[in-house]
């Protein structure tokens, strides 16, 4: 289980990016942050893993503070949390399949690191994810030659590698096209739920939101505005969560043929 209490992050310059964030999230679930540019959606992410130092307040991931871990203890902490960004952060010149076990360098010695001796175990785990992401044909195929979608399925391969206990998208579709979008979208959920893994996804896109998580939380000004079933996000909510606009009209109805 994770539950963020009273979060706090103030950048050197401007307001607060994030301003007394409260949140619980149990095992399984999976939610959308949604809100405005400059929401703290992001900051919210990578505060939970501290590639965001926090300013104040406490990140507990299964009874552990992760804010107070020192640098040792955090390495420990971040094998159970998996981190699927935006850029893909995949290394060009390397093989899908290096790419994915590098989600086992944390618990390779340095010297098999190094010589990317991985144990067994661990690549024929990785071919299973291949398959199952749908890339088992691509395994030695440089992430340089890869489409966006193609790039974001190794990601997630990465990530899921690790066996995390948490599972956090920045932003995992906004280098995508719609089709693909959706595709990436199904299939994250698809395996967080195989795996019984909580998800957290910061998304732009409302309607995936809608679609495809079940909680949806909305930030704006580095508060959470909002918090409950996507089902009853609404116009008023929107309202809340981005400000004014006519709503009605930028919803149109969802096209389930595709």
């Amino acid at each position: 289980m994770l539950e963020i209490i009273d979060l706090v992050k103030k950048y050197d310059s401007g307001p607060l990016a994030l301003d007394g964030v409260n949140l619980k999230i149990e095992a399984g679930d999976i939610i959308a942050l949604i809100g405005p540019s400059g929401a703290g959606k992001s900051t919210l992410v990578r505060c939970i893993n501290r590639l965001v130092e926090p300013t104040s307040g406490k990140i507990m991931l299964n009874g552990v503070d992760i804010s107070s871990l020192n640098k040792k203890e955090l390495r420990e902490a971040r094998k159970n949390i998996g981190m699927i960004f935006q850029e893909y952060a995949l290394v060009e010149r390397l093989s899908v399949m290096e790419n994915v076990l590098s989600g086992r360098l944390a618990s390779v010695s340095f010297w098999q690191s190094l010589r990317r001796n991985f144990p067994q175990k661990y690549i024929s785990e990785a071919l299973s994810l291949l398959d199952r992401v749908g890339l088992g044909d691509y395994v030695d195929t440089r992430a340089d030659q890869l489409s966006g979608g193609q790039r974001q399925r190794v990601g997630i391969a990465r990530a899921l590698l690790q066996k995390p206990d948490l599972l956090l998208l920045d932003e995992p579709t906004a280098s995508l096209d719609p089709k693909t979008a959706r595709q990436i979208m199904r299939l994250v959920v698809d395996l967080v739920q195989e795996k019984n893994i909580s998800a957290i996804i910061n998304i732009h896109e409302v309607k995936l939101a809608e679609l495809f998580t079940k909680r949806i939380v909305g930030l704006r000004e580095g508060r959470i505005v909002y918090d409950e079933e996507a089902a009853k996000l609404d116009t008023d909510a929107l309202t809340l969560i981005y400000g004014e606009e006519d709503w009605e009209s930028e919803r149109p109805a969802e096209d389930e043929s595709e």
